[in-house]
């Protein structure tokens, strides 16, 4: 038996919540928690595509990622990058996997002369920022897709199914799924994985951070991983599509235009 900080099961997601349109300018948005790890994705679009596309003459669209997390995202503050002068090596690490992740399931053919932009912003980290923000963009540009402006400006099959991530590790010696920030910073074996919902792999990212880990522990960590993209991918598909969330908290019909999907686990 799995002993968690905060008491899960070795196989079980930390609490999941989206809230789309959660801002009033982008295209879309969504608030996404994992647990206590909190983030805006919204979606913008561009009329234009990069100069690195017109020398190339290259024709359709593009989509891309910023990713940043706010100085009070983190219990020591975290320094703006502008502070620092020039940007934070990890933020475009992450971003950059975000950004090729989302093109992975998109027809850049589809988006016609646009780029699109997805930002998400950490307001709240405690451990998988990079999954939350992945799992948080592929619904805010499915939710985006909806909209009258994707009908009038893009064509044809835009993203060919979602997209979704979730952290695995081995903590103590057990593995486990969906690791917060104290079990991701003591973890022997790191590992993030990104799928299609169809089950394809996008990227994976492992890391043995004491000593190396066996064909048979990978084996184990992603059958763990596609447990838990089974729950994330439904919970992205019930946002999507408008369902009624779970009525276990009386206060969650605050505004009729905030929909709400949880995996039904409590911390």
């Amino acid at each position: 038996m799995a002993n968690r900080p905060d008491k899960r099961a070795a196989d079980q997601l930390r609490r999941i919540k989206i809230r789309k349109d959660y801002l009033n300018n982008p295209l879309s948005s969504v608030m996404i928690e994992f647990g206590r790890t909190r983030l805006i994705c919204a979606v913008s679009v561009e009329h234009a595509v990069p100069q690195w596309m017109r020398n190339q003459k290259k024709s359709g669209g593009w989509l891309t990622c910023e990713y940043d997390m706010l100085p009070a995202s983190t219990r020591e503050r975290n320094k703006r990058d502008i502070t620092n002068g020039r940007p934070n090596g990890r933020s475009m690490e992450i971003q950059r996997l975000i950004g090729r992740s989302l093109r992975s399931v998109v027809d850049l053919e589809a988006l016609g002369q646009n780029t699109v932009y997805i930002d998400c912003d950490v307001i709240d980290a405690d451990g998988g920022t990079r999954c939350a923000g992945i799992c948080g963009a592929s619904v805010a540009f499915q939710l985006a897709l909806n909209s009258a402006f994707a009908k009038r400006n893009f064509s044809g099959q835009v993203m060919r199914e979602s997209i979704a991530a979730v952290s695995v590790g081995i903590v103590n010696g057990e593995p486990v799924l969906d690791l917060n920030y104290a079990e991701d910073s003591q973890a022997e074996v790191d590992m993030n994985v990104v799928m299609t919902e169809s089950g394809k792999i996008v990227e994976i990212q492992g890391t043995a951070e004491r000593a190396p880990f066996s064909r048979a522990q990978f084996n184990e960590l992603m059958d763990l991983a596609e447990h838990g993209l089974k729950q994330i991918f439904e919970i992205q598909r019930k946002v999507i599509a408008g369902e009624e969330p779970e009525k276990n908290d009386s206060k969650k019909s605050e505004l009729g235009r905030m929909s709400d999907a949880f995996s039904g686990i409590n911390l």
